[in-house]
């Protein structure tokens, strides 16, 4: 009985989808929504939709990276958002992992159309310069209108368990999973991984101070550095500026502040970050302004001589690639959370 039931589920999943799915190296679920402004690729990661679990939506970080590159010599290989960082099986196990595209980003990109970076880019003579639809879309409220929509279909559908919607974000993302989770009221649990509480352009104007504190640069030059950055946040909230340089509208939006959308939440935040995180180091504040509000929803998680990406980092600065902490910290914040 169970076998067919099994076996019903997963036609009708096929069924329902028609031609928006197909499966991505026998690693994914690829599922295109059209709408009117755009369209949505996203992904699931399993091979068949046979199973009932509820969500884990990962909002991936900043910059057009595809989900898939196609190797020359090797095949497909999924970077999907930065999941492979960490034991994305485990978690597959449990949930439904969901990690969205980034706009105007194909879902899978030949190597050939990778900058150094493994940036998507249209004309591979011209590495740094990234599509105009991309840099048009980039921007957080647009990030979150996606998000919704592809929340709103997976809800509908029969393979998905409503009871609960785990939510969670890295650097760029963890702003994305912040507002999702301030907008849809279906969002049970926030993980935010390396977030910057004030926004995005702080962290440089900190930087110079804190070079020119350890003799690294001259007072003169972090004065002018930090005057330099405050005046590009200047020219980003022109209006004429980011008609002109439609990439403004990220380093406009990013740049908000967060904590009034933490203390906003009511349900049980997850922070996780690195001491070694210029970004995210502000967060060591965080625990103070919930206590101020007499909230106890937060959990926050320093992780000592970390990045921003959760490798070591040695005192003289070097990043130890060898010295991987991403699948700890995902394996913590699973822990956290609970069983579903």
């Amino acid at each position: 009985m169970r076998s067919f039931l099994a076996l019903l589920l997963g036609f009708l999943t096929v069924s329902g989808m028609g031609q928006e799915s197909k499966l991505i190296g026998q690693q994914a679920i690829h599922i295109t929504i059209n709408t009117q402004q755009d369209t949505i690729d996203f992904m699931i990661v399993d091979t068949a939709l046979t199973q009932k679990k509820p969500i884990f939506l990962f909002c991936q970080g900043s910059l057009p990276l595809p989900l898939f590159v196609e190797l020359e010599q090797q095949g497909i290989y999924m970077f999907g958002g930065g999941i492979n960082n960490f034991d994305y099986q485990a978690l597959v196990r449990q949930y439904h992992l969901v990690v969205i595209s980034m706009p105007h980003t194909p879902m899978i990109v030949p190597q050939a159309f990778l900058n150094p970076q493994y940036q998507y880019v249209p004309d591979p003579t011209k590495p740094r310069q990234f599509s105009q639809a991309y840099l048009e879309a980039d921007y957080l409220d647009n990030y979150v209108r996606r998000a919704k929509i592809v929340l709103d279909y997976l809800s509908k559908q029969i393979y998905v368990e409503s009871s609960r919607l785990v939510v969670a974000g890295h650097s760029q993302g963890a702003k994305v999973a912040t507002k999702i989770a301030g907008s849809y009221p279906a969002v049970s649990h926030l993980g935010l991984f390396a977030p910057n509480p004030i926004g995005r352009i702080d962290q440089f104007i900190r930087q110079a101070r804190l070079d020119a504190q350890l003799g690294k640069i001259s007072w003169e030059e972090a004065d002018s550095m930090m005057n330099e950055q405050i005046s590009f946040f200047q020219t980003a909230h022109h209006s004429d500026s980011v008609k002109k340089h439609p990439y403004l509208k990220a380093w406009k939006t990013f740049s908000e502040p967060f904590y009034d959308d933490w203390l906003e939440l009511t349900i049980p935040l997850y922070i996780a970050y690195g001491t070694e995180d210029r970004t995210a180091d502000l967060c060591d504040l965080v625990p103070l302004f919930f206590i101020q509000e007499g909230k106890d929803n937060l959990t926050l998680k320093r992780y000592l001589g970390l990045e921003h990406n959760f490798f070591e980092k040695s005192r003289d600065g070097r990043v130890n690639y060898e010295q991987a902490h991403w699948p700890e910290v995902m394996t913590s914040f699973v822990a956290w959370i609970g069983s579903p």
